[in-house]
This record gives structure tokens, C-alpha cells and sequence, in this order.
């Protein structure tokens, strides 16, 4: 059983944990190498938000949004 836990251990801390410490290991060197990551995954949602309002937008133009405050059952 031992031997179990310490295949997890190994799998986690040496192998999929192994980037993270390069991260950490860069940071040293510079900041914004380091928050790579950080930045991608902020244009990501950036992209998100930008396209979910041009959507709502486009719903709003045409009418077919229900803003009725019947809309759902709960609100009834």
C-alpha cells in the first residue's frame, strides 16, 4: 500500500508538477516569463467577454430577447 502512495507522490511532484517549477524557477529571472499563463488564460476571458456582449447585442437588436420579469418561474 506504501508503494501506492508513493507512485502518487512521485506522478504529481516529479512529473505533472514539473512546469510549475520551471514557472518558479523563471521567475527569478523575469516576471513576465514567468506569468506566461497568467496572460493567456486574461486575453482568453478578455476574448470571452467581448464576443458574449457582441452576442447580447445581437439578441437585444433583433428583439427576440425576453425581458419580461415572468421569464423564468421563480420570479413569478
Amino acid at each position: 500500500m506504501k508503494a501506492f502512495f508513493e507512485g502518487i507522490q512521485y506522478l504529481f511532484v516529479n512529473i505533472l508538477f514539473a512546469p510549475l517549477d520551471f514557472l518558479r524557477r523563471l521567475e527569478l529571472v523575469t516576471w513576465f516569463g514567468a506569468n506566461t499563463i497568467n496572460w493567456i488564460f486574461m486575453i482568453i476571458c478578455a476574448c470571452a467577454i467581448v464576443y458574449w456582449i457582441k452576442q447580447l447585442r445581437i439578441f437585444d437588436d433583433a428583439g427576440t430577447e425576453n425581458q419580461d420579469t415572468t421569464a423564468h418561474s421563480f420570479l413569478k
